[in-house]
């Protein structure tokens, strides 16, 4: 379960997860340690089902845990070096490196201001805990679309909450990547998946580790909309078999 970076650039050792050196999935100042067969199991997805429980999703219970992951990414992640290589790799701006540049959740700073501020957090000043409108969204499509969603590099990114507060957004998008390449050839769905006109994504690979029920709950949603076209929809809507 344990990932880490290797030296060599090659798309292969990325996708492939020979990394070797730092590993993913610890909080900043614990990079270095292997994850323990404890932390590993924890590390395992977990499908939330939101499409199939949408009425029962609890969206106030899940915002706290997005935000903490919004906050993690943002004051922990985007400045460590692994994180940053890693998304260079893949082609995607952190939110330091856009315009207006955003360092903490306090949003942008000036290098002066985020010198003072890093100053004043040392000297146990309080901050702003809130979280700054930085969408994960992004981020996680292109780690879906690129091969790279395992829950190791998901918590690397997304700190420790990330099966609560992105794993209901990863569930979907893996969806919405099946859907696109069914929806049109390789060509569609890159286009679908560039940020132009810069962050274009540089490769695509197949659905991750996809399990037998996330295949079988996209067929179904996929049934769905086909009826949805049709207008196959409220008392003309096709019965369900049960999963």
């Amino acid at each position: 379960m344990d990932m880490a970076l290797s030296s060599s650039s090659s798309e292969g050792n990325f996708a492939g997860r020979s990394f070797s050196g730092r590993s993913f999935g610890r909080a900043p100042s614990q990079f270095g340690e292997r994850v323990n067969s404890t932390k590993a199991k924890q590390l395992q997805p977990q499908h939330s089902h939101i499409s199939q429980n949408a009425s029962q999703f609890d969206i106030l219970a899940w915002y706290p845990k997005y935000q903490s992951c919004q906050r993690y990414f943002v004051e922990h992640a985007q400045h460590d070096v692994l994180v940053q290589a890693f998304a260079s790799f893949i082609n995607i701006l952190l939110p330091y490196q856009r315009t207006p540049p955003i360092y903490t959740c306090r949003g942008a700073r000036s290098a002066a201001e985020r010198m003072e501020e890093i100053s004043s957090m040392k000297q146990g000043s309080s901050s702003d805990t809130g979280a700054v409108g930085v969408s994960l969204i992004p981020y996680i499509r292109r780690l879906v679309a690129t091969g790279m969603d395992a829950p190791q590099i998901l918590h690397g990114f997304f700190g420790n909450d990330w099966q609560q507060g992105v794993g209901p957004q990863r569930e979907t998008e893996r969806r919405n990547y099946l859907f696109s390449a069914k929806s049109g050839g390789w060509a569609s769905v890159k286009k679908d998946y560039d940020m132009l006109p810069l962050e274009t994504v540089p490769f695509l690979r197949p659905l991750n580790a996809p399990s037998d029920e996330e295949v079988n709950m996209a067929e179904k949603t996929w049934g769905e909309w086909l009826a949805m076209e049709d207008w196959m929809v409220g008392s003309r809507a096709p019965e369900q078999d049960p999963m």
